[in-house]
């Protein structure tokens, strides 16, 4: 147990230091990412005139998850996380391909909803993949290094820049590869922006609630680590 005290430590020297709720947050982030692309992303929503993916609502918690990881307990062990998470994506997506194949037994009346839920396009999922990968090495690259560079300071100013950086290469990757030549260019520019602006919009409206977080693990695991000197390659699986 410690005594509150946050101690500054540089990445580097952080070792085999036991954290005591890492594992916590990396179970989160990728419960959350999973469960935003399998239940959030089949279904459109409209509410008040406007229409949107209702994964939308939630997908947004795994970039403050990401951006707590970053903060608290550096690049390195963000970048298991991604991983994680993007091991677990590939195999959902392999598992809902072989569970779709599979003939449906006699009787059983619920292959068109299986379809229509989990049969996404390859290149759906291909992008989806490469989005998430991209933009979440983005976002943890971009908090870390701002972090070094204020000192620690303006969190709200590395936790929005980082999702304003992170959601766009996210955007940009995801929709034209999804979506270009099946949608007009004007449409595709539309969703794109709107949905980045709307996960932007999420980051600011859950400041209060990042600081909150990551201010009770820093003194929870009496620690805050700093990037200097990180190897920031997304390829290098030693922390």
């Amino acid at each position: 147990m410690n005594d509150g005290a946050v101690q500054r430590v540089e990445a580097g020297a952080l070792g085999a230091r036991p954290l005591r709720y890492y594992d916590f947050f990396m179970a989160a982030f990728v419960t959350i990412l999973l469960l935003s692309n399998l239940i959030g992303a089949a279904k459109l929503s409209t509410v008040g005139g406007f229409t949107f993916g209702a994964g939308i609502l939630f997908f947004p918690l795994g970039y403050v998850i990401g951006d707590v990881l970053t903060e608290v307990y550096g690049y390195a062990r963000a970048r298991r996380c991604v991983w994680a998470g993007f091991g677990a994506m590939l195999f959902m997506a392999v598992m809902s391909w072989v569970v779709v194949a599979l003939p449906a037994a006699d009787g059983w009346s619920g292959q068109d909803a299986y379809e229509a839920v989990f049969g996404s396009t390859w290149r759906i999922v291909f992008a989806s993949l490469l989005a998430f990968w991209a933009g979440e090495f983005a976002n943890s690259f971009v908090l870390a290094r701002m972090k070094v560079l204020t000192q620690g300071r303006h969190l709200w100013m590395r936790t929005i820049g980082s999702t304003i950086v992170g959601q766009g290469v996210d955007s940009l990757i995801f929709y034209p590869l999804a979506f270009y030549g099946a949608w007009s260019d004007a449409q595709v520019l539309t969703v794109m922006v709107t949905n980045w602006a709307m996960k932007v919009g999420w980051e600011v409206v859950l400041t209060p609630v990042t600081y909150m977080v990551v201010n009770g693990l820093k003194r929870a695991e009496g620690l805050d680590v700093f990037d200097a000197g990180t190897n920031f390659t997304p390829f290098r699986a030693r922390l």
